[in-house]
């Protein structure tokens, strides 16, 4: 090999490694330069134990909505209890809910996953009366602790948009407020509000 042939080689190989090392100072000046977009947008929050605060047994005191999206204000309340299993060391939990009145009974399973590449949740809804696994699931985090999930689904026939929220959250209570937007979130109507204690 000439002298000029190996000089090129060794400055393509130099090229090459630069290229590939890390700027000294750059993670410090730009974090996100080493953070995947989905990283960057929902920042590296590890949520894995975001539903900690739930594991173990609750008393229920549920209001629902008969009639959402029909501008109906009757509501029945039931109460009962909610059992939530901690499984994958947190990073899936399954939750048993069993609450009654005179007039009505509701037994629901739900199944919460995480998701770590995105640092989100998903949140599946199964009701005993006809065991189907409820799609899609509902996709959200919790920041600041609030937690808020979101989908878009079908209802009476029209795609609306469902949203949950889990709130007021403290060792011996919190709150979860079921709501649909018909006008793509501008206006929500809640129709289930659950209040949690221990």
């Amino acid at each position: 090999m000439l002298a000029s042939e190996r000089f090129r080689t060794h400055l393509l190989a130099s090229f090459a490694l630069i290229s590939t090392c890390p700027t000294p100072g750059l993670a410090e000046t730009n974090p996100d330069a080493t953070r995947t977009p989905t990283e960057q947008a929902v920042g590296s929050h590890d949520g894995q134990h975001d539903f900690d605060f739930e594991f173990g047994n609750w008393k229920v005191q549920l209001k629902r909505l008969l009639h959402p999206l029909a501008g109906s204000n009757s509501w029945v309340e039931l109460d009962g209890t909610s059992i939530v299993r901690k499984v994958w060391d947190g990073r899936a939990n399954l939750g048993e809910l069993d609450v009654t009145n005179g007039d009505g009974h509701i037994e629901g399973l739900s199944l919460r996953l995480y998701n770590p590449q995105t640092h989100e949740w998903s949140i599946y809804w199964a009701n005993r009366r006809d065991g189907n696994l409820g799609m899609p699931p509902m996709i959200g985090q919790f920041r600041n602790g609030r937690g808020e999930f979101f989908d878009q689904e079908l209802f009476n026939g029209a795609s609306i948009q469902a949203r949950f929220i889990f709130s007021d959250i403290s060792p011996t209570s919190f709150r979860l407020e079921q709501a649909f937007s018909a006008d793509g979130g501008k206006t929500w109507e809640p129709n289930w509000i659950a209040s949690f204690s221990r």
